[in-house]
C-alpha cells in the first residue's frame, strides 16, 4: 500500500510560478538596469545632474565656512589649567569689590562665563596648559565656582597679549589707575616698550593718562598704604603726590605712616599729603576718646568733613584752673 502511494505523489505537478512572481536579486537587477541610460546623450544628463547637486552641496558648505573665516572656536576649559597673564597686576581688593561679585553671581546664574575669556598656550608649564590674555575676572569667577570657563584660544606674541589685554580692559573700565600703573610700569620696566610713547602708540593710549597711570605706580608704598585701597587713588592725582614726594620725600613719608592706621577716606588722605608741608592735617570722622590713667576722667576729639575740630570733656572736669591752662595752650599752638 504505501509503494503505491509513493508511486502516486511522484505523479503530481505543481503549477508553475506566475511571470509577475520572480526572484528578489532578479527584481533588484532589473531595476537597477532600468535606471541606467540607454544612450550616450542620456549618459551625459545624467552625470552632469548628478556633478551639479555635489557642487551645490559643496557651495553650501564653502558659505558656512566663510562665516567662521577670521573668528576663533570657543571651548570650555578647565579654569585650574589657566595661568594669570605674567602682565597682568589685579589688586586683591578688586576680587572683593561690588562689581566682581555680581559679575560672579551672574555667572553662578549662568552655568558659566556668556562672554568668552581669551588664552593662549602655554608651554614647558606643568601646572597650566594656557595663559590669560584678557579676562582675568571672568576667569577667577569660574575658578571660585568651579565651574568650566568658556574661552578663546590663540597663539599670540607677549606684545599682542599686553596690547590686547589693556584694550579690552579699558573698553570694559576694569582697572583702577593704579593697577593700569602697575601694568605699564612692568612693561616699561621689563623692556617689552621701548619707551612710554611706544607703549602707548601700541596699545592706542593717550600718553598723558599712560604717564599719569606711572607715576601712580612709582609711588612709594608708604604713600599708597596710607589711602584705604590703592584702588581708590584717582588718575589726576599722581601728579601732585608725586611732587610732594620729590620736594619732601622724608616728611612725606612720614605723614602717609602717620595717616595709614586712621583709615581715612581716600580725598582726606590725597590733602594731608599734598597740603601743608610738615604737619598731618586728616578729616577724620571717627571720634577719638581719651581716658585718665584713673579711668574718672575723660575727653573726646572729633573732626567733621569740613576739617572743624571738636573738643570735650567729661562732667567735672573741666573747672576755672583747667580751663585757663587750657586756652594758653591752645593759644601756644595757634601762635
Amino acid at each position: 500500500m504505501a509503494k503505491k502511494l509513493l508511486e502516486k505523489a511522484g505523479l503530481i505537478q505543481h503549477p508553475a510560478l506566475p511571470s509577475t512572481a520572480r526572484p528578489a536579486d532578479a527584481v533588484r537587477a532589473e531595476s537597477t538596469a532600468d535606471l541606467k541610460p540607454k544612450t550616450a546623450p542620456g549618459a551625459m544628463m545624467h552625470f552632469l545632474a548628478t556633478q551639479s547637486h555635489a557642487m551645490k552641496e559643496t557651495e553650501l558648505l564653502r558659505e558656512k565656512l566663510e562665516t567662521f573665516v577670521g573668528s576663533l572656536a570657543v571651548r570650555s576649559l578647565d579654569p585650574v589649567r589657566i595661568a594669570p597673564s605674567k602682565w597682568a597686576n589685579r589688586h586683591p581688593a578688586s576680587f572683593e569689590a561690588a562689581e566682581y561679585i555680581a559679575l560672579r553671581e551672574e555667572i553662578r546664574s549662568a552655568g558659566s562665563n556668556i562672554q568668552p575669556i581669551k588664552v593662549r598656550p602655554l608651554r614647558g608649564v606643568e601646572s597650566a596648559d594656557y595663559e590669560i590674555v584678557f579676562g582675568h575676572r571672568r576667569h577667577r569667577a569660574c575658578l571660585d565656582l568651579e565651574l568650566p570657563v568658556l574661552a578663546m584660544i590663540e597663539e599670540v606674541s607677549d606684545q599682542e597679549l599686553f596690547s590686547e589685554m589693556d584694550r579690552e580692559n579699558r573698553q570694559r573700565a576694569d582697572l583702577s589707575a593704579w593697577e593700569q600703573g602697575q601694568i605699564y610700569r612692568k612693561a616699561l620696566d621689563e623692556g617689552l616698550y621701548g619707551s612710554l610713547r611706544r607703549l602707548a602708540d601700541a596699545i592706542g593710549a593717550d600718553p598723558g593718562n599712560v604717564s599719569k597711570a606711572i607715576t601712580l605706580a612709582r609711588l612709594p608704598d608708604a604713600v599708597i598704604e596710607s589711602f584705604p585701597s590703592p584702588l581708590s587713588i584717582q588718575f589726576n592725582w599722581g601728579p601732585a603726590l608725586s611732587a610732594a614726594v620729590q620736594k619732601d620725600p622724608e616728611g612725606t613719608i612720614a605723614r602717609a605712616k602717620e595717616l595709614a592706621p586712621l583709615k581715612l577716606g581716600a580725598r582726606e588722605v590725597f590733602d594731608a599729603l599734598t597740603g601743608v608741608q610738615g604737619a598731618v592735617v586728616p578729616y577724620n570722622t571717627v571720634e577719638v576718646k581719651l581716658d585718665s590713667k584713673d579711668g574718672k576722667r575723660s575727653a573726646s576729639i572729633k573732626t567733621d568733613t569740613s576739617g572743624k575740630a571738636v573738643i570735650k570733656f567729661s562732667k567735672g572736669v573741666m573747672n576755672a584752673k583747667v580751663q585757663l591752662e587750657l586756652t594758653r595752650f591752645i593759644q601756644q599752638f595757634l601762635g
